[in-house]
C-alpha cells in the first residue's frame, strides 16, 4: 500500500484529522495530482488554523493547473495568517510571489 492509500485509509477512521488531511494533500501535490490536492488542502484549511505554509502549497497547486487568479487569492489569505502568527519572512515571500504572478498575467495581454 502506497503512502496516499495509507493516508486515505487513516482518514476513513478520522476524516477531520489535521495531520492526515495535510499529509494527504502534500502527497497528492508531490505526485502532481494537483486538483486532488486542492480538495484536501481546502478541507484542511476550512477546519484548522494554519500559520501559512499550507497556503503556499495550495497556491502552487493552483499555479500548476493554470489558475493564477486563485493562486494570488490563496497567497493573500496566506499573508493574513503569516502576519497573525508573526512570520515576516513568509509574508515577504508571498508578496513576492503575488508580484511575480501578476507580472505573468500582464505578459499574457
Amino acid at each position: 500500500m502506497d503512502r496516499i492509500e495509507q493516508l486515505k485509509k487513516a482518514l476513513e477512521k478520522d476524516p477531520n484529522n489535521p495531520l492526515g488531511l495535510y499529509g494527504l494533500a502534500l502527497e497528492l501535490y508531490k505526485q502532481g495530482l494537483y486538483e486532488d490536492a486542492i480538495v484536501y488542502f481546502k478541507k484542511y484549511l476550512s477546519l484548522y488554523e494554519d500559520q501559512g505554509a499550507a497556503y503556499r502549497t495550495l497556491a502552487q497547486c493552483y499555479i500548476n493547473i493554470g489558475d493564477i487568479e486563485q493562486a494570488i487569492e490563496t497567497y493573500e489569505r496566506g499573508i493574513e495568517k503569516a502576519r497573525k502568527y508573526n512570520h515576516p519572512t513568509m509574508v515577504e515571500e508571498f508578496k513576492q510571489e503575488i508580484e511575480r504572478l501578476k507580472t505573468m498575467i500582464w505578459k499574457k495581454f
